[in-house]
C-alpha cells in the first residue's frame, strides 16, 4: 500500500493565549511540527505538545521560525546567514530538550513562515538552515517545501530530505506558494482541499493554480493548524488518502 505523511504546525500558542485546537489536530495527522519559542509557543506549551504527540503516537519535529511573536514569524527580518544559523540551531536544542523532557523525540525539523518562505528561495538562506540542522544532529531529516532551494540545500549538507506539499495553500505556475493575501492563496474549503491533495498525490506532482502539474516526489502533506478550519481539512484529507487506498504514516521514524 502506498503511504504518506500528514502534519500540521502545533504549539503554536503563547502563554495564556491558545492557537487552534492541537488536540484535535494530533488526533489527525502522523507528524507535529512544534514551534521553539521565537515564533509561538514556550516551554509549558512545548513540553505539553510533545506529550500528547507521544501518547498518539504522533512523530514531532522543530519548528523554527525568526523571533518575531507580535507577526507570528511571518514577517521577514534582518538577519544575516550566520545569525539565521544560529537562531535554527538555538529553537533545534530547545525542541530537543522540551520533546526529551516529555519523553518524545524530534526526528526532523521544518521552517516556519517567513524563514521558510526565504530559504525556499534564497539558497543561501536554505544552506544556513541546513547547517544549524546537520551542526546540531545530522540525524535529523529536514521537511522541505517541494521544488524549493530548501531541497539541494539539505542535500548538499548531508541530510535526509522530505519533500511536502500544502493542503490549505495555492500555487504559482512555478511551483511556489502564492504569497497570503493574494487571491488564491489559501484554500479554505475542506473538500476543495481533499480533492487537490489527492489529485497532487496521485499524479506525484504540485497542481498549479493554472492547473499545470509540475512532477516532484510527495512525502508529506502540511495542514496549518492556526486555520479555522484546520481540523475540518485534515480529516477531509486524511479520509480522501485512505478511502483512495493511501495509508498516512511518519515520513521520519
Amino acid at each position: 500500500m502506498r503511504h504518506v505523511d500528514l502534519n500540521a504546525d502545533l504549539g503554536e500558542g503563547y502563554g495564556a493565549y491558545a492557537c487552534g485546537d492541537d488536540a484535535a489536530m494530533l488526533g489527525l495527522v502522523t507528524s507535529a511540527n512544534v514551534a521553539c519559542g521565537l515564533h509561538a509557543g514556550d516551554p509549558e506549551i512545548m513540553a505539553a505538545t510533545f506529550r500528547l504527540a507521544r501518547e498518539k503516537g504522533v512523530a514531532v519535529g522543530a519548528h523554527p521560525g525568526f523571533p518575531d511573536l507580535w507577526g507570528f514569524g511571518r514577517r521577514r527580518m534582518p538577519f544575516t546567514p550566520a545569525e539565521i544559523e544560529r537562531l535554527v540551531a538555538y529553537q533545534i536544542g530547545a525542541a530537543a530538550a522540551l520533546a526529551a523532557y516529555a519523553g518524545h523525540r524530534i526526528t526532523y525539523v521544518k521552517a516556519h513562515g517567513a524563514l521558510a518562505n526565504v530559504a525556499a528561495a534564497e539558497p543561501d538562506i536554505a544552506a544556513a538552515v541546513a547547517r544549524a540542522v546537520r551542526a546540531v544532529d545530522p540525524g535529523l531529516a529536514l521537511l522541505a517545501i517541494a521544488l524549493t532551494a530548501q531541497v539541494p540545500a539539505g542535500e548538499a549538507a548531508g541530510l535526509a530530505v522530505h519533500q511536502e506539499i500544502f493542503a490549505d495553500r495555492g500555487y504559482t505556475a512555478e511551483g511556489q506558494l502564492i504569497p497570503r493575501g493574494e487571491p488564491g492563496a489559501l484554500i479554505a474549503g475542506a473538500e476543495e482541499a481533499a480533492d487537490r491533495v489527492l489529485a497532487m498525490v496521485e499524479a506525484g506532482a504540485i497542481v498549479t493554480a493554472g492547473g499545470a502539474r509540475l512532477p516532484t516526489p510527495i512525502r508529506s502533506i502540511c495542514v496549518h493548524g492556526d486555520s479555522a478550519h484546520a481540523v475540518a481539512t485534515a480529516r477531509a484529507v486524511r479520509a480522501r488518502l485512505e478511502g483512495a487506498g493511501i495509508r498516512l504514516a511518519p515520513f521520519a521514524a
